[in-house]
């Protein structure tokens, strides 16, 4: 059974998902510790519940969602994992980074790419990749069907979608993510999102102002 620890990681704010299960492994989703203190408190917690880091996966790769990626590396030997489209945020990550104050000493291009539905396992458990570009090229969320729940990253929000005004977002491309692969899974589908609180898709469905 896949366990999930939430963290919530620097300034933006964004929702670092650790899942593990009874093998001991884990995997984190959108590596998004800065801070020393960040940093320390995810490495805590893989010690102390005796885990095995196995992959590093990122729902998109702007900014805020990769800011962790060289410390998992430096740290774990574990390079990143994204979809082909995301490569062109990781090569301009060091100057977005100061345009926000973050600096980036190094620039990590992944050595795997995700592939649209393809099975991602680790220990006893796995996720299917979902390719749902619209706010971000590259973007991706992940889907375990067994226990009813979908890592959104910046697709989908409580009451929101992600912002579609920043380079190769597009507004009818995300509606089109949205609704063919994930108002297409069951209503009752927890969904955890990049920020903020989880949400369902059934509830999405009913009250999202935003999906038309």
């Amino acid at each position: 059974m896949v366990k999930i620890i939430k963290f919530v990681f620097n300034t933006f704010m964004v929702n670092t998902y650790l899942l593990y299960d009874e093998s001991g492994e884990c995997i984190l989703i959108d590596a998004a510790c800065y801070e020393k203190e960040e940093q320390e408190e995810l490495k805590e917690c893989i010690r102390v519940n005796n885990l095995t880091l196995v992959r590093n996966l990122n729902t998109h790769c702007h900014i805020d969602h990769i800011l962790g990626n060289d410390f998992i590396v430096n740290t774990y030997g574990i390079y990143p994992e994204c979809h082909k489209n995301s490569v062109p945020f990781f090569r301009t990550m060091q100057e977005i980074g100061a345009s926000f104050g973050y600096t980036v000493d190094h620039i990590l291009e992944p050595k795997r790419f995700l592939v649209d539905n393809e099975i991602v396992h680790w220990g006893n458990s796995s996720l299917k990749v979902f390719y749902t570009p619209g706010h971000a090229e590259g973007s991706v969320c992940f889907y375990n069907e067994d226990q009813g729940f979908i890592i959104t990253g910046d697709v989908l929000f409580k009451d929101t979608i992600g912002r579609t005004d920043l380079p190769s977002g597009d507004f009818d491309q995300l509606m089109r993510s949205i609704k063919t692969r994930l108002f297409t899974l069951p209503e009752n589908t927890m969904v955890y999102p990049g920020h903020g609180p989880d949400t369902s898709i059934g509830y999405e469905m009913v009250n999202n102002p935003f999906i038309r």
